[in-house]
């Protein structure tokens, strides 16, 4: 039994679940409409295991350098190490294991450039959570960047040029979903007298709702002229992909509302794990886009 919620423990401080934003490295597959190319494919999932180990030993850390902050946060409280399930030596050991396990998937892909971007975004976010996230603006710009370089590596081993409107609309989406996570923080500081992070006096609602309606704008805008720019066009060889920028445009509506009249904009994964409606939007702008581009 103890060896039972030992493992789970272990489990919890990978955070497997949070795997699932290191779908953007697929990205590029999907836009260069290489989906079903197997070469490419097989590309795609090795980067994704090699990101996914990387991100793990970052969570590993993160858990480790919070644990007392962690301590007196009443969700993050119940992490592994803050709650005393896993000791610090042992998620040292974990951190370590990940990133070896992460090097050597990504050796598979005899791409240097692909494990150059995985081992940057490692030493990144330690700066990230060992200091830079300190800094309001500046720490949901780097979870963002943190997404490019996702990209860029879905694109580096794939060997799929990236259109610079992917790259934009990636860091820009990314954003928006970070402003809008620390809407929470800043909700429950307000509701507790205690900032959740250290930056989070830096922000206030005002500042974060305007910061969600900018980035989404933004974000809308360069889909459409990602959509109807003459490169895409010829690309796919259709002028119909502004019509999928309907979803775009009703999902971010949908994520904001969310984060503003729901107040649950804290956890994007869980939200894309469990809010249906997300879900059947990010459905239908994928079965949209895909017709469009594979069938039509």
């Amino acid at each position: 039994m103890n060896e039972s919620r030992g493992f789970s423990a272990l489990m919890r401080l990978i955070r497997p679940k949070q795997w699932i934003k290191n779908g953007f490295v697929f990205v590029p597959l999907f836009f260069g409409g290489a989906l079903f190319h197997t070469d490419a494919l097989l590309a795609g999932v090795i980067t994704f295991f090699a990101y996914s180990f990387a991100a793990s030993s970052i969570y590993c850390f993160n858990d480790i350098f919070d644990a007392e902050a962690d301590r007196r946060h009443p969700v993050k409280c119940h992490r592994p190490i803050a709650s005393g399930a896993v000791s610090v030596k042992a998620a040292y050991c974990l951190m370590i294991l990940m990133l070896i396990l992460s090097i050597v998937i990504s050796a598979a892909l005899d791409s240097w450039k692909a494990m150059g971007i995985i081992l940057f975004y490692w030493l990144l976010n330690l700066c990230y959570c060992a200091k830079l996230k300190q800094y309001a603006i500046i720490d949901v710009c780097i979870v963002a960047f943190g997404f490019v370089l996702r990209l860029l590596a879905g694109g580096v081993a794939t060997d799929i040029a990236l259109s610079k409107w992917i790259v934009l609309m990636t860091f820009l989406i990314t954003l928006f979903m970070s402003f809008a996570k620390r809407r929470d923080d800043v909700l429950r500081m307000e509701k507790t007298g205690e900032a959740p992070r250290k930056n989070t006096s830096r922000y206030n609602l005002t500042f974060i709702n305007q910061a969600i309606t900018i980035t989404a704008s933004v974000t809308l805008v360069c889909y459409i002229m990602y959509t109807v720019s003459p490169e895409v066009i010829e690309h796919f060889n259709t002028e119909h992909l502004y019509l999928t920028s309907v979803f775009v445009l009703v999902g971010l509506l949908r994520y904001i509302q969310i984060a503003v009249v729901d107040q649950q904009s804290g956890d994007p994964t869980r939200i894309m794990l469990h809010d249906h409606i997300t879900q059947f939007i990010i459905l239908a702008w994928l079965l949209s886009f895909l017709i469009i581009i594979y069938i039509i």
